[in-house]
């Protein structure tokens, strides 16, 4: 019963969420972008919860920025914008294109998922983003758990010789991310590479190229999440 109640509620929200936050390009547009922003984006709740951390010299991550947190970041001397989330048309990335070319922010959209693992065409294309990318730079998802730990750890590896284990650090409580739901998928995947390299040392760039398997990796995920 509840399952089904949470399903006609997240169906809601849905619907709710395309017809609000798709227009900043009049005055009624926004008002309604700016609750779908606060309310549906939950971005009331990161109006002083930032995730922000700085993971390597001019390297920082953090959740969705408000556009008064972009105007920060630029103060701070942040030069671009890694979005994880994707140019989806709704109001965080509207509001985000919007404050990034008015304050001459360079913006990257990149997207990812947390409760998949993504393709292996689209992670070796992040890390030849992070190889080009003017620093400093942010990088986000929507609460700067997931997705922003992921590409972290990626990071960490391919640009600063980070091993498994300490890139491993960028998904775990401090930032919000919970291995025991399905978002674990990441850490399962980081797992995976760590133990291939327990006897030979191979670059993520390689392990990603040659061994990389996120159809065998979703499927042994699947089966430890079913053992008691």
């Amino acid at each position: 019963m509840f399952s089904k109640l949470s399903a006609k509620v997240k169906t809601a929200e849905r619907a709710l969420g395309a017809s609000l936050g798709a227009d900043i390009s009049t005055p009624r547009g926004r008002r309604h972008a700016k609750w779908h922003f606060h309310l549906l984006d939950h971005g009331i709740l990161r109006t002083f919860w930032t995730n922000l951390f700085e993971i390597a010299p001019g390297v920082w991550r953090s959740n969705q920025p408000s556009v008064r947190r972009l105007e920060r970041y630029k103060r701070m001397g942040i030069k671009t914008v890694l979005n994880l989330r994707g140019a989806n048309q709704r109001s965080p990335y509207l509001f985000e294109k919007e404050t990034c070319d008015n304050i001459g922010l360079k913006l990257i959209n990149h997207p990812m998922q947390a409760r998949h693992l993504d393709s292996k065409k689209n992670l070796l294309k992040l890390l030849d983003i992070f190889e080009t990318i003017p620093l400093p730079f942010v990088m986000h998802c929507k609460s700067g758990a997931d997705r922003a730990g992921l590409a972290s750890a990626l990071y960490l590896m391919h640009m600063k010789g980070a091993t498994a284990q300490q890139a491993k650090r960028q998904l775990g409580l401090k930032f919000i991310h919970v291995k025991s739901f399905r978002t674990g998928i990441l850490d399962h995947m980081l797992g995976a590479y760590e133990k291939d390299t327990e006897t030979k040392e191979i670059l993520i760039h390689d392990w990603i190229s040659t061994r990389y398997n996120p159809k065998l990796l979703t499927k042994t995920f699947n089966e430890k999440r079913k053992k008691p």
